[in-house]
């Protein structure tokens, strides 16, 4: 009898370890659901213990065993906890934080992971379908940190607190009147469209020959940058999921995050062609200012955002609010 083995050889991604120093932590993300940190986090530590649950990730065979254990709660606002382990049992606490469940996500792939061990806070660099670069903190860094895998394509859940959020400035609008931006403008459009909405390989030879044929189309172009979608990452090493982005609103919800009225607003910050839309499930605090946004408005903000993955959503598309 011949038995044939398969050598796979099955690399995690590219890893930039951050020191304690390095590491903003969490008491920002707390400043957005209180004003009394001291008094309010342990009790609401306290009170997650109570009814936690033990979230597997990608991992199915999580236990009280493992070095360390990771708690969350099956609420759409929720705390994640982190503990050492020793023997099966508690041995110290090492980090806490606010999370939000998302339904709505992409297939990306993580193309480098920046992580403190000692306090398991992650941030994953992600490439989409689409080529856009995504970066977010890793709510299940502890549960899935030994089983994420170099050019696999993971469906990811996206989701974000915000330090704020209001209705974008929906009468900022930029007139381009420089002829080679319009000229661009003009031509990249009308080179897509004859191209059945794809951008061809030869993009750019086109555009360069591309030339106006009526007076028309070498008029000056208006942008209302209130009507439009964007994401900026942060450019500070670690804390690249400090984010700004400008989007639509696609749905509006109520929540409770430990008796505080938390507003969930699900917000498209990437939308383009032939692309799968980028959406992300936000919570803010309700206030007077939260409350009149509605849905269609389009809003900008500054987010904390965040990722979470899971072995059950793996084999689903990606999900779209649009």
């Amino acid at each position: 009898m011949t038995i044939n083995y398969q050598y796979k050889n099955v690399q995690a991604p590219t890893k930039t370890t951050l020191s304690d120093e390095q590491t903003a932590g969490h008491a920002d993300h707390w400043r957005i659901l209180t004003d009394d940190m001291s008094q309010d986090v342990p009790e609401w530590l306290q009170q997650m213990i109570e009814h936690a649950a033990i979230p597997k990730g990608l991992n199915s065979n999580v236990s009280a065993s493992d070095s360390c254990l990771l708690l969350s709660e099956d609420q759409p606002c929720h705390i994640n906890q982190v503990l050492a382990m020793k023997e099966g049992r508690p041995e110290r606490f090492i980090n806490a934080y606010p999370c939000v469940d998302s339904p709505y996500g992409l297939n990306c792939k993580i193309e480098r992971i920046i992580a403190n061990d000692n306090s398991h806070d992650a941030v994953l660099r992600l490439r989409s379908g689409d080529g856009s670069i995504i970066y977010a903190f890793d709510q299940l860094y502890t549960a899935n940190r030994h089983q994420y895998q170099q050019g696999t394509s993971y469906f990811i859940n996206f989701s974000a607190w915000a330090h704020e959020i209001s209705i974008s400035e929906q009468n900022e609008v930029i007139k381009v009147e420089d002829e080679e931006a319009i000229r661009y403008h003009r031509a990249f459009n009308d080179i897509v469209a004859a191209n059945d909405g794809k951008v061809p390989d030869d993009l750019q030879q086109q555009i360069a020959e591309w030339q106006p044929e009526t007076k028309e189309q070498m008029a000056p172009v208006e942008i209302n940058l209130g009507h439009m979608c964007a994401y900026l990452f942060g450019d500070t090493l670690g804390q690249e999921d400090e984010a700004w982005c400008q989007g639509q609103v696609l749905g509006k919800q109520q929540t409770v995050f430990h008796g505080k009225p938390i507003i969930l607003f699900d917000v498209v910050i990437l939308r383009e062609q032939d692309a799968d839309p980028f959406v992300v499930r936000i919570g803010a605090c309700e206030t007077d200012e939260t409350k009149a946004i509605a849905v269609h408005d389009y809003v900008q903000a500054n987010i904390w955002l965040q990722a979470a993955i899971y072995k059950e959503n793996q084999h689903e598309q990606a999900k779209s609010a649009s």
